[in-house]
Parts: C-alpha cells; structure tokens; sequence
C-alpha cells in the first residue's frame, strides 16, 4: 500500500524536515515537493518529482529551461504547479544575478563568462551582450546589444560604442550565448569581432575578449589569441 507524505514518519515529511534540519538536508526532489505541494493518486509529491528530475537528468539548469507542457507530462502537474516550480528556478537564478559584487574585477575570461552564465545558460535564442569596464578592470556595467540572432546587421556597431562612451569605459568585452550548446565561434562571429575591435580602437577603447557562452562551456577569443 503506497503511504501519502501524512503518512510518514514526521522527520521524514518535506516540510517537517526543513524546520527539523534545515533546508540542505532536504533532496532537490523534497524541496520541489514542497513547492507543489501534493502528487497525484499513484505517487507522493516527492516520488512524483523524483520522476521528473530523473527525466531532465537530475539537472535542475535543464529543467529551467522545461516550459509548462513539459511539466503537463506528468500526471498531477498542471499549469499552476508548473508555473510554481519555474518561478523559483527563476528566482534561483536571480540570486545569482545578485550575488555578484558591484564593481567585480575582471581578470581573466573565467570571470566573464561567471558574471554571464546566470544570465545566459536558459536563453532559448542568442543574444548579444557587452561588458563595459574602467581602466582598473572593474565592470561598469552589463548591455544586451541585441536578442534573436548575431549577424552584422543586429549587432549595431555605433549602439556599442555609444553605450562605452556614455559610461565613460575604456575597455569592453563582447559576449553572446550559443543555444545549441556548442561554443565554437562561427565565421560571422569572428568577422564582427574584427570589426567591433578596429571600431573601438579609433576610439581608443581596448576590446579585451568576445566570449561564446554556453550551459558549461565558453570560448575566448582572447584565450584563442584571435584579440
């Protein structure tokens, strides 16, 4: 006979457990569990996001990227409960956001692609991004360029140097996302970095890397020596 969560042993319910230990004893299964609440009449909450998990891989950055229909799957996750459960990814990732310092300084492409991957790693489409910095290296600030596509004619050249110019940054970094998962450049991406470096040198603002970003992987021009 299949036990319903009330039926547990009270150190053994989600939330009781939490109170009892904390939220790091809990499974990312259980703490989903809370989120939805109740399974459906085969399976617990817990058993029933176990499942789920084990579809996406046990990776909670591949279930960010699920919409809703790919909860509805499952039998006992409707629209709310997913929109639930997609709201604290969202959230997750926005502490993320905010738990880089203001003023972080860049030193290598590490720290580029670790101040871009919350941003990046869910993004359906490409979009392209630049990192404004001072002259110590500490970034300024983050502007998305343009959403849906890198070419030529959707990265505006001028937007660019506007934005370092208005911020007052000598130095700049571009980055975009592959959503394919793959981060080697393509030969647009190459031309149009050529092109931003020698716009940006007769401004005499330094083009220190263009990075491809990916869910786990990046590429660096720079690193590349291709800046």
């Amino acid at each position: 006979m299949k036990l319903t969560i009330n039926q547990w042993a009270e150190e053994d319910r989600p939330r009781e457990k939490m109170m009892l230990k904390g939220a790091d004893a809990l499974s990312d299964a259980e703490l989903l569990a809370i989120l939805i609440g109740s399974g459906n009449t085969e399976e617990s909450a817990v058993a029933l996001m176990q499942r789920v998990l084990a579809d996406c891989g046990n990776n909670l950055n591949q279930m960010a990227k699920w919409e809703v229909h790919d909860f509805a799957r499952f039998k006992g996750l409707g629209p709310a409960k997913s929109i639930t459960i997609l709201a604290a990814l969202e959230l997750g990732k926005r502490r993320n956001l905010q738990a880089q310092p203001e003023r972080k300084r860049i030193i290598c492409s590490k720290d580029i692609y670790e101040l871009f991957h919350p941003l990046m790693c869910d993004l359906p489409v490409e979009e392209f991004w630049i990192l404004l910095l001072n002259q110590q290296g500490k970034v300024i600030d983050r502007v998305r360029i343009s959403q849906g596509g890198i070419s030529q004619t959707t990265v505006d050249v001028r937007t660019i140097l506007r934005e370092a110019l208005l911020q007052r940054a000598v130095q700049i970094a571009l980055v975009h996302n592959h959503p394919s998962g793959n981060p080697q450049p393509s030969l647009e991406d190459a031309r149009l970095t050529d092109r931003i470096k020698q716009a940006a040198q007769v401004m005499q603002i330094r083009l220190i890397d263009h990075l491809v970003v990916t869910d786990g992987a990046y590429y660096s021009f720079n690193d590349e020596g291709r800046i």
